[in-house]
């Protein structure tokens, strides 16, 4: 397996990927518009040059970012791609100089093992909220808010999967 960031050539399968949850009501759909305008925001896993899974670190501010758009293959899932993807994210943030990660997720007992605490979603700036308003479940939303304090935890290397 190859964890990268994400190219061009990736959008298709990024957008049908991550359209497959969208239809279940788990992930926020993406257009191929979008993907293509945030590609630069995603990480892959591929193995023999089929994409396995994906995830987007969106910058929010100077400090904070968001963990967006994570899918793996259903029948790829349960063997820690989601996990390496995640931890993908969170180091680069730590690279970049973010003090904070966040998410929003049903999938709480994922990422509390990756450190991640819920968190009011009070406590998120209002400009998290701009992709809320085009969401079928808004203003009613019923994701969990968690973060992990990036100075606190310790990253390990997921560059040799």
């Amino acid at each position: 397996m190859l964890l990268r960031k994400a190219l061009l050539k990736d959008v298709p399968a990024l957008y049908n990927l991550i359209n497959e949850y969208a239809k279940e009501g788990i992930l926020l759909p993406r257009s191929l518009n979008s993907l293509y305008e945030y590609i630069r925001d995603f990480w892959v896993c591929e193995e023999d040059g089929e994409v396995l899974g994906c995830v987007a670190l969106h910058i929010v501010w100077e400090d904070l970012a968001e963990i967006k758009s994570l899918a793996v293959k259903k029948e790829k899932r349960g063997k820690g791609i989601g996990s390496m993807l995640v931890e993908a994210c969170l180091r680069e943030a730590k690279e970049l100089g973010v003090k904070r990660v966040f998410v929003l997720t049903y999938a709480q007992d994922f990422f509390s093992k990756l450190d991640f605490e819920e968190v009011e979603k009070s406590k998120l700036p209002h400009k998290v909220w701009g992709e809320c308003i085009n969401c079928v479940k808004f203003p009613n939303c019923d994701e969990i808010a968690l973060w992990v304090d990036l100075e606190s935890i310790k990253l390990r290397d997921v560059s040799k999967v």
